[in-house]
């Protein structure tokens, strides 16, 4: 099983995440205003059982509330509980001097005060707590107060407040399911094209089809189709390189294995020199190229990219330079070294000695004896551009390139030597190609580092 996450998933946990916390907001705050508008429906009810009580006891004459007490109480006495939300009310009525004419229900007596409005009592020895409103007559005659159990007022509140919240509990698994529907729904394009990129083709020249709705996908649809077309001219130049070598180096094994079967047939003493010295020569040629190979197989590592640490172009050109003295001797050409004492360039010390001596052996090999060859490095004075190196020659094959357009990339039988030096200049950053030969040469190649190169 697969330990990689799924973008619906994360889509549809981040989804509910948000509506289950706003669901949650919105779900505490309608309990707590259900509660609130409960405890003040109660209060309400209070105040108008008080308000008809004291109106019933100033219908009844003065001197008849002792002997109408029980008719009274038998008026302010509520039914059987005949409703869910019906509350058992308790009352009591003090004249202005603070004596009971009459009590109803299970609250014990509070205390006489003379203070009227809503009040939380704690009575009798049971410690009961009662919500209570007292209220004066017009002729502060008479004063009632109608109690109720704080807990039945609190219970009634939380039925109340819960029957408003029930709805909302069944609400969230309906918009949780409709939600991961249309997050799926909304996602189906995108797993069309992840299947289309599934069955894709780098191999061969299948592009991706801009036959989608959603403009988001365009710039998607456009980045791999360039992808996809940087490929194809990879592979091709691979391939193309492929068979290069591969030809390259069917010759001298060839050449090889004749001279080898010559030899064992019994050649004179002097052509048996001279087969040895073609099996020789062959030999260098093909350790030659795979020479190139392995060194075509570094630049292609990627641990090139980064890490990247100052290194003297200078007195790298230097030393390679003198390794060369002597093959540049022996063919009667000169090699020289021109540039500053010292010229940092942030880069590989290791990649940049391997282009400078494919570039110093291309012109030792592809060049007549008693050419000029020339390593050059500096600093461009421009503030725009950075660091470059180039070797340049005098010899008859820059008759050739001099006429190629600057910036064109250079050509050998092989290409190896070239390919190897671009690979450098693509790890650095830098540019590769012919370049215009100062007098008295007629061949640069020439490496223009970037600005950032500058150490």
């Amino acid at each position: 099983m697969s330990s990689q996450r799924s973008l619906n998933q994360r889509l549809l946990l981040w989804s509910l995440g948000a509506l289950v916390l706003v669901w949650g907001c919105f779900v505490a705050l309608a309990y707590r205003t259900g509660v609130h508008e409960a405890d003040e429906l109660t209060d309400g009810q209070l105040a108008t059982v008080s308000a008809l009580l004291l109106d019933v006891s100033a219908q009844v004459p003065s001197g008849a509330i002792p002997g109408s007490r029980a008719q009274i109480g038998a008026l302010a006495a509520l039914p059987h509980k005949n409703h869910d939300y019906q509350q058992s009310l308790s009352a009591v009525q003090w004249d202005a001097a603070g004596q009971v004419l009459w009590q109803v229900g299970e609250a014990p007596v509070p205390a006489f005060v003379l203070e009227e409005g809503y009040a939380n009592l704690v009575l009798g020895p049971a410690a009961q707590h009662w919500r209570s409103f007292s209220h004066w007559d017009e002729a502060r005659a008479h004063k009632i107060m109608v109690m109720v159990r704080l807990d039945d007022r609190d219970r009634l509140a939380h039925d109340i407040a819960g029957q408003m919240v029930e709805p909302a509990l069944w609400l969230l698994p309906v918009v949780a399911l409709a939600l991961g529907l249309a997050i799926g729904r909304g996602l189906r394009p995108l797993h069309q094209l992840s299947q289309e990129l599934a069955q894709l083709d780098v191999q061969g020249a299948k592009r991706l089809e801009q036959h989608h709705d959603w403009q988001e996908f365009d710039t998607v649809v456009d980045s791999i189709n360039t992808l996809l077309a940087r490929q194809q001219v990879a592979l091709a130049r691979e391939r193309q390189l492929a068979n290069d070598i591969a030809h390259e180096l069917r010759t001298p094994l060839a050449a090889i294995v004749l001279q080898a079967q010559a030899l064992g047939g019994g050649l004179p003493v002097p052509a048996q020199a001279q087969a040895l010295e073609l099996i020789r020569t062959d030999a260098l040629r093909a350790g030659h190229v795979l020479q190139q190979l392995l060194a075509l197989a570094r630049t292609s590592r990627g641990q090139w990219h980064g890490s990247a640490s100052p290194v003297d172009v200078a007195a790298l050109a230097r030393t390679v330079a003198a390794d060369y003295a002597q093959a540049a001797w022996q063919r009667q050409d000169s090699l020289a070294v021109q540039g500053p004492e010292q010229l940092l360039v942030s880069g590989h010390a290791v990649l940049l000695e391997m282009a400078l001596r494919n570039l110093i052996e291309n012109a030792l090999r592809h060049t007549p004896p008693t050419t000029q060859i020339e390593v050059q490095c500096g600093q461009a004075m421009d503030a725009h551009a950075g660091p470059w190196l180039q070797v340049c020659d005098d010899g008859a094959r820059g008759l050739a390139a001099k006429a190629a357009p600057m910036g064109a990339k250079p050509a050998d039988s092989l290409h190896l030597g070239q390919e190897i030096i671009a690979r450098v200049a693509q790890v650095h950053g830098a540019r590769f190609g012919i370049a215009a030969a100062p007098a008295p040469f007629t061949t640069c190649y020439r490496l223009d580092f970037p600005v950032s190169a500058k150490a």
